[in-house]
């Protein structure tokens, strides 16, 4: 069993803080790694990345980060990555990393992502150059993170992105912001992969679970729609995944199955 612990959007601030200290000691007991869906930082400051760095240094977990829109906002996006790593956190931009959980290779590949909308109804190519500029990037991205993925030797493949791969965790977001919160691209990158589950955050009034095309479980693990300083997923085995019924605790927990059908 592969305990990952998840949460996106913490939304950090000088004064504003991540985690609280008992968050931070159940993490070290509960998890074996904890992944961060971008939009760490409130408005995009190296200094606010500074105070989570400062908290993720106690875990003695392996972190998994990708950064969010917020935190390209003032364009430290390098400062912050920069602050993040010291604190001993990955951060991934088309790129990935293994790590040893239980005799288990799990692969995370993560990017940022960007938006561009849903088969039916998505952008295109085609007009304005800044129409052509927004999809080019949206394609770009969700191949950068494609490519990661497949390049990892592992047992469990892992997505990690700020923006939705699939539209199933939009759902409670307006429908016109759709093409603004996730684009199918990132969707058939991790389908290309066969990971075993995707993580995202952006939609914060979104919807926690959802599907890729291909029946990849899909998790929306902002803290607004989770509720939770963060939340416990669990891997069971590396082959193609069941949903089981979440139990919950103190801080929430989801068991995707795989193989046969989970215990009643």
């Amino acid at each position: 069993m592969i305990r990952i612990a998840a949460v996106g959007d913490l939304h950090v601030g000088r004064d504003t803080p991540g985690f609280a200290d008992e968050h931070l000691e159940h993490l070290n007991d509960c998890a074996d790694m904890l992944l961060v869906a971008g939009d760490l930082t409130q408005h995009g400051y190296a200094r606010e990345a500074a105070v989570l760095s400062g908290e993720l240094g106690r875990l003695r977990i392996p972190m998994v980060c990708v950064l969010g829109n917020h935190d390209h906002h003032q364009n430290e996006e390098r400062e912050i990555r920069e602050s993040l790593e010291a604190a001993g956190a990955r951060v991934l931009e088309g790129e990935h990393a293994v790590f040893d959980v239980r005799g288990v290779r799990v692969g995370v590949a993560g990017s940022k992502g960007f938006g561009g909308g849903f088969a039916g109804a998505c952008g295109s190519e085609f007009g304005e150059t800044q129409m052509k500029a927004f999809i080019r990037q949206s394609r770009c991205d969700a191949a950068n993170l494609e490519r990661a993925l497949l390049a990892l030797d592992c047992d469990v493949r892992v997505a990690l992105m700020h923006y939705a791969p699939a539209r199933g965790t939009l759902a409670g977001e307006a429908l016109e912001i759709y093409p603004f919160l996730g684009s199918y691209f990132l969707g058939q990158a991790v389908d290309a992969a066969r990971c075993a589950v995707a993580f995202h955050g952006h939609a914060h009034a979104g919807t926690e679970r959802g599907l890729t095309e291909a029946g990849v479980p899909v998790r929306n693990v902002a803290r607004s729609v989770l509720k939770l300083a963060y939340k416990l997923y669990e891997l069971n085995g590396a082959a193609a995944l069941e949903e089981a019924q979440p139990v919950s605790n103190h801080h929430g927990r989801d068991a995707i199955w795989s193989g046969a059908k989970p215990p009643k």
